[in-house]
């Protein structure tokens, strides 16, 4: 392996190489309410039960009729009304029109819906108004239009939202087969940490990434198993890693700098590992590690056969554990992880959207002074949809990697490049969303 670090880039196509050979192997899957499915990713392909729309319906309040009579400005004579959840009406005749409401099936042989404000009514005919037009089609959604019975509406691999659950209801699917979670052991190192509810002493501090990155692993799709610290010293850092050889994904946080007491990359390779990079061209979160650990046989997380209720998609077992060494900086952590941990979280847990989420932004303002050579990633608070033009982004004032406040404070990372070119205030530039 190279000494030189990569690029951010680089970096990247590493963990995406690795994640296409990974991607091979499939979770175990399970089958969950639909109440229960948001967060989820598919596991078996989404299929339409019958055509959607199922018949012919109105987009609009207003009558069915032939679009050729109406725009001829002929009256015609309102035969019926149908409400949405009414039958089909019987055959619109000629010279007829049919009152219809939103969502109501259109009845045979007509071709248009005209808007209710588009016509004009008297003694049970309606008449549309003067200038006004219709085309076939016109405010109707037709049979199957949206889909066919069995069309595959949604592919294996598609993560659940609300979007989702409401298309697999409209399917009549109460239940979804889907991935099981990827089990994440979070490892915080140091002599430094103590638990939450202890009260630090001078030179301590609580583990405030252990919380902060089992809401990350959540939030990414993965079920969080937060391990005990582990001090700075080999056989805690050795019992450890040991430990976390049932998980799917290891993280660990601190001790992956060059520091006297940063043990955790000798730590992996005392445990087989082999290391994809150890370090890259990026601040905050330069020290970076990524790689696998072997595993040893009856090791194999929740990518393993099962003889449960859950079931395997591919008999294959992970023979591999992932892992990332994030720095301990607060900042740090939550930067690598949504740059590199979660497209590896989202890979196991059988996600095809398996990178992390960019969006684009205007620059206000830049106080930051530029560093060549690395590309930076900066807490920054976004205004998402202000004046109903593009975002407008800033910089949160921050001292530092360790700044928690600072993070707190904001909704994005603003991404400025390693060349050291930094845009001018009303620049477009990327952000980095969590």
């Amino acid at each position: 392996m190279s000494t030189e670090l990569p690029s951010y880039e680089e970096a990247t196509a590493l963990v995406a190489a690795y994640l296409g050979h990974a991607g091979r192997l499939q979770p175990l899957c399970e089958r969950v309410e639909i109440g229960r499915a948001s967060g989820r990713v598919l596991a078996k392909p989404l299929l339409a039960d019958r055509d959607m729309p199922p018949f012919a319906r109105s987009t609009r309040d207003g009558f069915a009729c032939h679009a050729r009579e109406a725009s001829a400005h002929m009256p015609l004579t309102v035969a019926g009304l149908s409400r949405a959840g009414d039958l089909p009406a019987s055959e619109l005749h000629s010279g007829s029109a049919w009152e219809i409401m939103t969502g109501a099936p259109v009845p045979p042989g007509a071709d248009a819906v005209a808007m209710l404000e588009h016509v004009e009514t008297a003694d049970g005919k309606i008449r549309l108004a003067p200038k006004r037009s219709l085309k076939p089609g016109a405010n109707i959604v037709a049979q199957g239009a949206q889909a066919r019975k069995g069309d595959e509406l949604l592919p294996t691999g598609t993560a659940i939202s609300a979007a989702q659950v409401a298309l697999a209801a409209a399917c009549g699917h109460s239940v979804l087969e889907v991935f099981a979670r990827p089990r994440v052991a979070i490892l915080s190192t140091g002599d430094e940490i103590v638990p939450i509810k202890s009260l630090p002493s001078p030179g301590q501090i609580r583990n405030s990434n252990g919380p902060m990155l089992a809401a990350m692993v959540v939030a990414a799709g993965g079920e969080p198993w937060i391990l005990p610290t582990a001090a700075d010293n080999s056989r805690a850092l050795d019992s450890a890693v040991a430990q976390a050889m049932e998980a799917d994904l290891l993280i660990v946080t601190g001790g992956v700098s060059a520091g006297k007491f940063d043990l955790v990359e000798p730590a992996l390779a005392r445990a087989g590992a082999r290391f994809h990079f150890t370090g890259v061209r990026i601040q905050p979160g330069k020290p970076l590690v990524f790689g696998e650990l072997p595993k040893r046989s009856g090791e194999h997380g929740s990518l393993a056969p099962s003889t449960s209720a859950k079931t395997t998609l591919r008999s294959t077992a992970a023979t591999h554990l992932p892992f990332l060494g994030l720095p301990g900086n607060p900042v740090s952590s939550a930067v690598t992880f949504l740059l590199f941990a979660a497209p590896v979280l989202a890979m196991l847990a059988g996600n095809i959207e398996a990178s992390p989420r960019f969006a684009l932004a205007r620059l206000s303002s830049l106080a930051e002074n530029a560093k060549a050579g690395l590309t930076r990633f900066l807490p920054a608070k976004c205004s998402f949809g202000s004046g109903g033009g593009i975002p407008e982004v800033s910089l949160v004032s921050w001292q530092g990697s360790g700044d928690i406040g600072a993070m707190a404070l904001a909704n994005c990372f603003l991404m400025l490049p390693e060349d050291a070119r930094h845009p001018e205030p009303g620049a477009t530039v990327r952000i980095l969303l969590y």
